[in-house]
C-alpha cells in the first residue's frame, strides 16, 4: 500500500485532554484495521504555538512521540522536560503525558498508540 499525500485524512482539531488552542492530526495509518489489530493511531501531528495536548494517562495502550521540528514542554508522568527534534517519549500503559509547544514555531511529531495484548 502506498497513501500518497493528498490521500491521508487531514482533521484540525480543539486540543484533547483540555490541551489549549488547536492541534493538525494526518492520519498515517486508519485506525486499528491497518494496524492488525495492533494499534489505532499511527499519526503526523502538528502542536500549534501556544497550543498543548493535555496531561492524559494510557490505560490498556502505550504512546510514542517521535519529534521531528519545534520545542516542547514534555509532561512524563508530572515531570516537565524539554523535548526537541529528533527526541523519542514513551509513555507506557498506567502512564500519562501531555506534551506543549513552546516559542514561535509549531510542534511536528509522530504519534504512534500501541494496543497493550499482553
Amino acid at each position: 500500500m502506498i497513501r500518497k499525500r493528498d490521500e491521508k485524512i487531514y482533521h484540525k482539531k480543539k486540543s484533547p485532554f483540555e490541551g489549549e488552542g488547536e492541534i493538525l492530526v494526518r492520519s498515517l495509518l486508519n485506525g486499528p484495521d491497518e494496524m492488525y489489530q495492533a494499534g489505532r493511531v499511527f499519526a503526523h501531528t502538528t502542536v500549534y504555538p501556544g497550543s498543548s495536548i493535555g496531561y492524559h494517562i494510557h490505560e490498556k495502550e502505550s504512546e510514542t512521540y517521535y519529534i521531528l521540528s519545534g520545542v516542547a514542554k514534555y509532561n512524563d508522568n508530572g515531570t516537565i522536560k524539554i523535548v526537541t527534534a529528533g527526541d523519542v517519549t514513551f509513555t507506557g500503559v498506567g502512564e500519562g503525558h501531555g506534551i506543549e509547544a513552546v516559542g514561535n514555531e509549531p510542534v511536528e511529531l509522530i504519534a504512534l498508540i500501541l494496543l497493550d495484548k499482553r
